[in-house]
């Protein structure tokens, strides 16, 4: 299964949202979007989504910026994927062209069993599982580089 870009934008946010807690620094949608190499535009969409979700909070202002939340900081990453992701169907069996075979096909239901496992093993870890690793000290390390050039 292939993540799209506006989930794997978001799980990234999260993870320096995450990084950037336990120093309390400020962080924007822009530092975001040139740590990840991604428009703003794209970035900020999926920072409403998690905002939406109450895994970030949004302060305006100019000791504004974003912060991640204490569900933030623990959620499965599995839950995450699920809501920015969405649980429809691997595969569109129906709608305006529907598929001949989706009254005898046995692979609609062969992929839901596989997207379920998927994201049941999403569910073991946690965005501070995953941003606590070696990856913490790269986000540390943009996160610098981003000062200096600011």
């Amino acid at each position: 299964m292939q993540l799209s870009r506006f989930t794997d934008l978001g799980l990234r946010a999260m993870m320096l949202l995450s990084v950037r807690a336990a120093s309390e620094e400020r962080v924007t949608t822009r530092m975001i979007a040139r740590q990840v190499n991604a428009s703003e535009h794209h970035v900020a969409k999926a920072v409403t989504r998690l905002v939406d979700l109450g895994l970030v909070a949004s302060q305006r202002g100019r000791a504004g910026g974003l912060f991640i939340t204490e569900s933030g900081q623990t959620v499965s990453i599995g839950w995450l994927v699920r809501r920015m992701e969405g649980e429809g169907d691997v595969v569109q069996c129906e709608g305006d062209h529907p598929c001949p075979l989706v009254g005898a096909c046995r692979l609609r239901g062969a992929l839901a069993r596989a997207q379920e496992a998927f994201f049941r093993e999403l569910d073991r870890y946690t965005l501070d599982q995953v941003a606590s690793t070696k990856s913490a000290d790269l986000l540390h390390l943009f996160a610098h580089r981003e000062r200096v050039v600011s």
